[in-house]
């Protein structure tokens, strides 16, 4: 008897065991972590200021007033460049005017939509500013505008700027300027004047076009827009540029894997750096189309991609000038 309470005594043990050993199993798989897995966090990306297109610099050279100006403005879809050289004693009051009068209206002529309509509405509005503040002859201004629209480019000039594309190592010029020797070009091609007259006048780089005069009215317009593509720089050179720094180093400055404002800083170190004497103004400002898969331009060979035919147009047509 006392054998079998034992037996079942120890029995009552055991199953007190087995049931205090099966809550604690139970509890440790109740609260014990579920595995789970972690996804690394992406490290959010510093909120970079959005790069600025626009490059603009300029250099007295050794004349005693700045009569240079620049102006920009920015669109959801491209934006605008001026560049203005003044002319005559007043010809930095006449650069301001033309600039302010131009910003002042890119918005409300909807410029990228009726570009040449801007154009002749603000070149001739810019006209009318300077005859009506300063006295005939004291202050007039070459003016140079472009409008990057949707990947188009639209321009318009007056005077001797020069107006250019930066495309696959080439700045090709899209404006030919408003000197003598260009008009006596044109007129000889449309006979109305001779070979002699001509060749006389080639060498005539005077002005014969400015805004700031009664009767302005010829304004040197895009025939159509070029296409643009990733990694072109349009940009804009006074005449302190151009007949200072070499072609084929501005070209080198354009290639250069550097911001827009550098690029603009380069091609002004490059006049500032040269030994010609009585250098002009010179000022330039561009709109860089940033293409960040490209590689730094140099001459390529091959099909030209689609899209570029204006810009061989253009080349042509530059290359169609009279020879003698």
């Amino acid at each position: 008897m006392r054998l079998r309470e034992k037996a079942m005594a120890a029995m009552g043990m055991y199953s007190l065991l087995g049931i205090g050993a099966l809550i604690v199993v139970l509890l440790i798989v109740r609260f014990w972590p579920e595995k789970q897995t972690v996804a690394e966090e992406a490290v959010p990306e510093k909120n970079e200021p959005p790069r600025n297109p626009i490059g603009t610099a300029a250099t007295i050279g050794q004349r005693q007033l700045q009569q240079d100006l620049t102006g920009s403005a920015l669109g959801d879809a491209g934006g605008l460049l001026l560049l203005a050289d003044g002319r005559g004693q007043a010809g930095k009051i006449a650069a301001k005017l033309a600039i302010d009068t131009c910003l002042d209206l890119y918005q409300e002529c909807q410029a990228g939509e009726k570009p040449q309509y801007y154009f002749r509405k603000a070149f001739q509005a810019a006209n009318h500013k300077i005859l009506s503040v300063l006295e005939d002859g004291r202050g007039s201004t070459c003016l140079a505008a472009a409008i990057i629209e949707r990947s188009r480019l639209y321009y318009a000039l007056v005077g001797n700027s020069r107006i250019a594309l930066f495309r696959d190592g080439d700045l090709v010029p899209v404006t030919e300027g408003q000197t003598i020797d260009i008009l006596a070009q044109h007129r000889y091609q449309q006979g109305r004047i001779s070979k002699e007259q001509a060749l006389k006048l080639l060498h005539e780089r005077r002005l014969y076009n400015f805004v700031g005069q009664d009767g302005f009215h010829d304004i040197e317009f895009f025939s159509e827009p070029i296409e643009l593509q990733p990694g072109d720089v349009v940009v804009i050179l006074s005449d302190g540029v151009t007949e200072t720094a070499p072609w084929r180093k501005i070209e080198d400055c354009l290639s250069l894997p550097i911001t827009p404002q550098e690029k603009a800083q380069r091609i002004i170190a490059l006049v500032e750096a040269s030994k010609r004497e009585d250098k002009d103004n010179a000022s330039v400002i561009l709109y860089d189309l940033h293409d960040p898969a490209a590689k730094p331009a140099g001459k390529k060979q091959g099909n030209k991609k689609k899209g570029s035919m204006n810009l061989e147009k253009i080349k042509q047509r530059l290359s169609d000038r009279l020879c003698v």
